[in-house]
């Protein structure tokens, strides 16, 4: 039985799904299918509900140990492509009008707080924690659980927040993974969101 059948532990299917495209990108439907067998996925995500995170969690880290000069860009695009779901299918078009109405330090704060509150979608059994509404954390991320690199893995969950905070805050705003669980004994990442300054 998986850790996610023991914990319940599940996290958005589009942690898999928008991989998917990517990875069929720069090796066709073979390696799509290679991948998931690697990863031990048999049944693709129909994205109809939420999915064990332990399947997003090795199928990430497949990508990366496969490709580990491309994953980098594989999986920010694919974070690119999740915030595009999120805006067409979960925020509301009024809800939207309104933060883009707003000064850039209100809508970070309002979207902060939105983000927190549907945090399980994108983090899964992590420890979501709004430090400001320009940095958030997540503690013991599932996305990158067990792994160690010397630089930060978690380009998908940054691509997520940047994505985001560009349309709903500010065209300049980019997002960056300031220190990642895999290379910091605290199991924490931690991402820092900026905007360019206004000349």
């Amino acid at each position: 039985m998986s850790e996610a059948a023991h914990t319940g532990a599940v996290i958005g299917p589009n942690a898999i799904l928008q991989l998917l495209p990517q990875i069929e990108r720069i090796g066709g439907e073979e390696r799509v299918a290679q991948m998931l067998a690697q990863a031990g996925i048999f049944d693709v995500p129909d994205g109809s509900h939420m999915i064990p995170e332990t399947d997003a969690m090795r199928l990430h880290q497949v990508l990366r140990r496969e490709e580990p000069e491309l994953a980098p860009q594989l999986a920010a695009k694919a974070g690119r492509e999740t915030a595009n779901y999120i805006l067409a299918h979960r925020i509301p078009n009024l809800a939207q009008y309104v933060l883009k109405a707003l000064p850039a330090g209100l809508a970070a704060r309002a979207l902060s707080a939105a983000i927190a509150k549907h945090a399980w979608t994108f983090a899964g059994s992590g420890n979501f924690r709004v430090v400001s509404p320009w940095r958030f954390e997540i503690a013991q991320n599932p996305i990158v659980r067990g792994e160690h690199s010397d630089t930060p893995l978690c380009h998908w969950h940054a691509e997520v927040f940047a994505r985001l905070y560009q349309v709903l805050v500010h065209p300049s705003c980019t997002c960056r993974e300031i220190s990642c669980c895999a290379a910091q004994s605290d199991g924490v990442c931690t991402f820092a969101v900026t905007r360019a300054l206004v000349r």
